[in-house]
């Protein structure tokens, strides 16, 4: 492979500056949607599937036909699509204490994704949420580390249960039914002080081990293909920089074998303010150990700045190599190079019958009873079995969007009936 096609392989573009030409020329490794960002409004699992393959095409016409991943936000179900099925968030989620049940979620948005002709989904978020002034905490399945490590049974959901004789820390994906998952923020994102979103999250070695990094221990050992890198910063190092935690730690320690992706301009906030030095930052996020970098929109800008650090040694070829390495093998793993087209055949599972039962299921189980009436002699529940009414009031009575909240067709939600549910 030449320079230029290695460094396309480590670039991550947004779909609105995607096109058949651009993933041919400039060899783009994936595509991702951002919150939101979709190919027509109401747009049918039939649609997404021609716009992903259009993608597609361009990257397989290159020199080496090189197949691009097309990666999405399905955190709480296909959230970003219309009429998918929409589970709870991974707040309620954890309240169920049932990993059973997460599995079969996993398993469900797996073929909703697909559905899509996506592979790749940008979760679970295994964030230990330890302020709940931290706006992100319905992102987190509890506070409690171990709810959150039992809970990475998404994974296996998603990508399938790996075999008993699998390497640890290998990528693992069980066929053309299952998607590549990613945990993500590594680490510490839901540790920082008084809760602040990107902030600092100050604690010991120790800490951070027994506390924010359990659950990336499960998510390893179940064939995590991808880990996202987080925001925030550990005791004053952004992560998106940390040689130490994302080489040395991840991929060093633990073995971790898939490839480590950016967050959503990740890079451009290490330095402050961000683009202070954006060349600078190139430099410390590929240096530190990011494989692929979510760009989204500047691709040019970043290949251009990440081949002049290569071409003048700043970074060595051996770092671009193992990047390249990780991310092809995830590939590989996923069977992109023997079906990189998807078809309309599993159009029929978005939103189906059989999913929205099991988000029903998944609502009745994660409801919290936080009181029960004045005192224990007077409870309000059960209700008797002959109530003739029973009022619900509120702005979110009656409101799908409400209801769902953040990550629901939109980045942070959005108030009406935006979807199909009932």
């Amino acid at each position: 492979m030449t320079l230029k096609e290695k460094i396309g392989q480590m670039t991550q573009i947004e779909r609105s500056v995607a096109s058949t030409e651009v993933m041919k020329k400039y060899y783009i490794g994936s595509v991702l949607s951002g919150g939101g960002s979709v190919p027509a409004k109401q747009a049918s699992a039939e649609t997404w599937v021609d716009m992903v393959n259009d993608f597609q095409k361009g990257s397989l016409s290159s020199r080496l036909g090189i197949p691009m991943i097309y990666g999405i936000d399905a955190v709480h179900g296909h959230n970003n699509v219309y009429k998918a099925t929409i589970f709870p968030h991974n707040v309620g989620l954890g309240a169920t204490r049932d990993p059973v049940l997460a599995k079969k979620i996993g398993a469900a948005t797996a073929l909703e994704v697909r559905a899509t002709g996506i592979p790749y989904a940008f979760a679970p978020c295994i964030a230990v949420c330890r302020d709940p002034r931290w706006g992100r905490c319905y992102e987190s399945y509890s506070e409690d580390h171990k709810i959150v490590r039992a809970m990475t049974e998404l994974i296996p959901g998603l990508q399938g249960d790996v075999p008993s004789n699998s390497r640890k820390g290998v990528p693992f994906l069980a066929g053309k039914q299952k998607i590549a998952a990613c945990a993500k923020h590594y680490v510490g994102d839901g540790g920082t002080t008084e809760g602040i979103n990107e902030n600092n999250t100050v604690t010991s070695m120790h800490g951070l081990l027994s506390l924010h990094m359990p659950a990336y221990y499960d998510s390893i050992i179940k064939g995590v293909a991808t880990v996202m890198i987080s925001y925030s910063s550990w005791n004053g190092i952004k992560m998106h920089a940390n040689h130490g935690l994302i080489t040395g730690y991840l991929k060093n320690t633990l073995h971790f074998r898939g490839f480590v992706i950016s967050d959503w301009q990740g890079i451009d906030r290490i330095t402050s303010p961000p683009h202070a030095n954006y060349t600078q930052s190139i430099m410390a996020g590929v240096s530190a150990g990011l494989d692929m970098i979510m760009v989204p929109y500047n691709y040019t800008q970043f290949i251009d700045g990440l081949t002049f650090l290569v071409k003048n040694k700043f970074i060595p070829m051996t770092r671009i190599d193992d990047a390249v390495k990780r991310i092809l093998r995830v590939k590989f793993v996923m069977g992109l190079f023997e079906n990189p087209l998807a078809d309309y055949s599993m159009a029929k599972y978005l939103g189906s019958q059989e999913h929205r039962e099991l988000a029903r299921e998944a609502v009745r189980k994660s409801l919290v009873l936080l009181k029960n009436g004045e005192s224990a002699d007077k409870p309000v529940l059960p209700f008797p079995k002959k109530a003739s009414k029973i009022l619900i009031a509120g702005s979110h009575a009656d409101n799908i969007g409400n209801q769902c909240g953040g990550w629901t067709i939109e980045w942070q939600g959005i108030s009406g009936n935006i979807t199909v549910g009932k």
